[in-house]
């Protein structure tokens, strides 16, 4: 079924490729999408252009090179500020994956610095996946609605205070090697039995707790998500799970004002977590629990 373009908003939302937004979110919120590069061997991919979720997780249970990620160039960047000017953007605001595991926020500021077309804003989501994801499509709704381009830049900087990742992986091994582990660190080595909890604490991947089986940990997450709410948007990422459906019913009855998004994990996070990996992403809600509409 063909996906009807709804009207141009006067702001155009540009985001990367870690933000792990479907194809038909990306096409229902008007959102430009620049891909990031993944890397296996001498073999480059643009993610999600010639690389799909599924092939990607197809390719990790393989015996072949591990995959690397690679930021878009700024030159990528520029592209999609002109595609934006082109379909009749007044502006945009370009919102990256976090710049503490990424050069691709760099990427973007020096490719808005050059640009002259139309303003350009870039704001560093300090987040990924669907905590990156779930910022975009509030902001795209929000230009859909006609917000101009500082509403949008306060709004999402509030929202990024909001956010809250999480994860539980299926082991340690690419996030070892993927160098990106920071703050979980000392998780490696004798822990490798442990089932642990990850975070993005300002904008980098750190331990959140050591559960000692899978099912505690996700138990754990879900009691944590609860206990948060009420949220303002929620957000999963299944990278090949095997219990996704356990993890969506354990979330099922948390109140969240707009509905539960599910999407697949993607190869720029996925690359770093390996197979198996859940993330939980969500966006407190401004309002006090127990408050009204």
């Amino acid at each position: 079924m063909a996906w009807q373009t709804p009207p141009m908003p006067g702001v155009r939302i540009v985001t990367d490729s870690a933000c792990d937004l479907t194809d038909e979110l990306v096409a229902t919120h008007n959102v430009i999408v620049v891909p990031l590069t993944i890397r296996f061997g001498e073999e480059e991919l643009e993610d999600r252009r010639q690389l799909s979720p599924e092939d990607f997780w197809d390719r990790c249970r393989g015996k072949g090179d591990l995959p690397a990620t690679a930021a878009p160039s700024p030159g990528s960047f520029v592209t999609a500020y002109q595609q934006a000017a082109d379909e009749g953007a007044e502006a945009v605001l370009c919102l990256t994956l976090s710049s503490g595991v990424s050069g691709t926020y760099d990427s973007a500021k020096t490719a808005s610095e050059s640009f002259t077309t139309v303003p350009v804003r870039v704001v560093d989501t300090r987040s990924l996946t669907m905590g990156q994801g779930l910022i975009v499509i509030a902001a795209a709704e929000e230009a859909a609605a006609g917000a101009d381009l500082d509403t949008l830049v306060a709004s999402t900087l509030d929202r990024i205070g909001r956010v809250r990742v999480y994860g539980v992986l299926g082991g340690l091994d690419f996030l070892q090697r993927g160098g990106r582990i920071g703050g979980a660190q000392a998780l490696l080595g004798s822990l490798l039995s442990i089932k642990p909890v990850i975070q993005v604490k300002d904008g980098v991947v750190a331990e959140e707790s050591k559960q000692r089986t899978r099912s505690r940990a996700l138990a754990y997450l879900a009691a944590k998500v609860a206990g948060d709410a009420p949220l303002e948007r929620l957000g999963v990422a299944d990278g090949a799970c095997d219990d996704i459906a356990a993890v969506l019913t354990q979330l099922g009855t948390i109140e969240v004002d707009h509905p539960l998004v599910s999407v697949q994990l993607g190869p720029v996070v996925g690359s770093h977590t390996g197979p198996n990996t859940v993330g939980v992403c969500y966006i407190v809600s401004a309002r006090p629990a127990g408050a009204g509409e």
